[in-house]
């Protein structure tokens, strides 16, 4: 029966999703998005971790308030004697910012490591990838304005990067990277394809991080250790936390590529400038990560054994090795759909 109640409220949450985006009523996307977070709630507190009940009320309250401004907006816009004394200016400013909240956007981030540093890696995945594609995909529908959300993207990138540096807590340090993350994927609203590409590969990149976290069961950089006995896992986990950061010649490298191209079309010079120099800082907290699992082990290379990992692990290492170094298959792929 838990197992079924789990079921009956992760299709809701995928569905109310799909309701959000593909409506053509604001209302209607404000069902969606109500209808997604009384679907996810139960989700974080069917799980057994005691502090649950907390993290659920914060993102209940949070996303209420972003909520709220969204549905005073919408019904504002509707009334033509209040559309008349705030222009359609004014309602793009607070429909962006109500947006901008939900997905957890610099400066409305308060909330965003706290909740996520109390879930379970199943949900703290869902909410990192999936609940952030009805805000990112309503904030397009908007007459996008890059010139009103610079601000937004500059303080994202620079946010994710220093605050992460004194993270201690792994789902704290994800959380914060993927603030910095979310400045990318407001720039690539410019181009829905190149968005599309950003977050599929975001989302993949994330997928196998966390799959090798639950296996050994690690919240903290100090258990990092405990993952020095299986130098496989080591070396995909370290290479993922590069791919994470943007580094060539792996995959993460290609979406920043395309990004800072599109910015350089549209004359973001400096946004372009500024963006790099934040990724270079996530860089350097990934690396202090992979620094116990790499260079304090002596015998990284001489002690490889593969009989202690089942058939799904060689399938997932496989799978990972393959994403990991197909850049110039994807690129391939994007030049000819573009």
């Amino acid at each position: 029966m838990h197992k079924f109640y789990k079921l009956l409220f992760f299709l809701s949450t995928l569905i109310s999703t799909l309701i959000s985006i593909s409506s053509n009523s604001w209302l209607i996307s404000w069902i969606g998005l109500e209808i997604n977070l009384l679907s996810i709630m139960p989700l974080m507190k069917l799980s057994n971790n005691k502090f649950s009940s907390e993290t659920m009320i914060k993102y209940f309250i949070i996303q209420s308030l972003s909520s709220m401004l969204l549905l005073f907006t919408i019904l504002t816009s509707m009334n033509s004697f209040f559309f008349f004394m705030y222009n359609s200016q004014m309602i793009f400013y607070m429909m962006s910012i109500s947006l901008l909240m939900k997905m957890g956007a610099a400066p409305f981030h308060f909330w965003f490591p706290e909740v996520m540093s109390n879930l379970k890696w199943n949900i703290f995945y869902l909410i990192l990838t999936w609940q952030k594609i009805s805000p990112f995909i309503l904030l397009s529908y908007l007459n996008y304005k890059i010139e009103f959300l610079v601000i937004f993207i500059i303080l994202s990138a620079f946010t994710g990067s220093i605050l992460g540096l004194n993270m201690l807590c792994i789902r704290k340090l994800l959380s914060y990277s993927s603030i910095n993350h979310i400045s990318w994927m407001l720039i690539s609203l410019l181009n829905y394809k190149i968005w599309l590409f950003y977050f599929l590969t975001y989302s993949i990149m994330n997928f196998f991080i966390i799959i090798y976290l639950m296996k050994f069961n690690i919240y903290y950089m100090n258990q990092s250790n405990f993952m020095l006995n299986n130098n496989y896992m080591n070396l995909l986990f370290s290479l993922n936390l590069l791919s994470l950061g943007g580094l060539p010649p792996f995959i993460g490298f290609f979406p920043k590529w395309i990004t800072i191209n599109l910015l350089i079309n549209n004359n973001l010079f400096y946004l372009s400038i500024l963006m790099i120099m934040s990724t270079l800082i996530n860089l350097f907290f990934y690396i202090r990560l992979i620094i116990p699992l790499m260079l304090l082990n002596n015998s990284f290379f001489s002690s490889m054994k593969f009989n202690k990992m089942n058939m799904n692990l060689y399938f997932i290492i496989l799978m990972n090795l393959t994403f990991l170094f197909s850049l110039m298959i994807y690129t391939i792929l994007f030049l000819i759909i573009t």
